[in-house]
């Protein structure tokens, strides 16, 4: 089973593609820089993608809605 849960994150994120946008925007800042929201041992997946993603999961990272006029 893959965790975080798909269902779980759509809850949080409005779309699919938006949801790939975090998490890979929050990867490659992870890459860069090797900070971390949670302490090491708390995160199940040894890779950026999956840590990024578990962060969502978790609320660390905030989801601004852009209201188009």
């Amino acid at each position: 089973m893959i965790y975080p849960s798909i269902d779980k994150l759509l809850n949080i994120v409005d779309s699919k593609y938006e949801l790939v946008h975090i998490a890979s925007r929050r990867s490659k800042e992870i890459s860069r820089g090797g900070h971390l929201q949670m302490p090491i041992q708390k995160y199940k997946c040894a890779k950026n993608i999956g840590r990024a993603l578990e962060e969502v999961s978790e609320g660390f990272l905030i989801i601004k809605e852009y209201k188009k006029d």
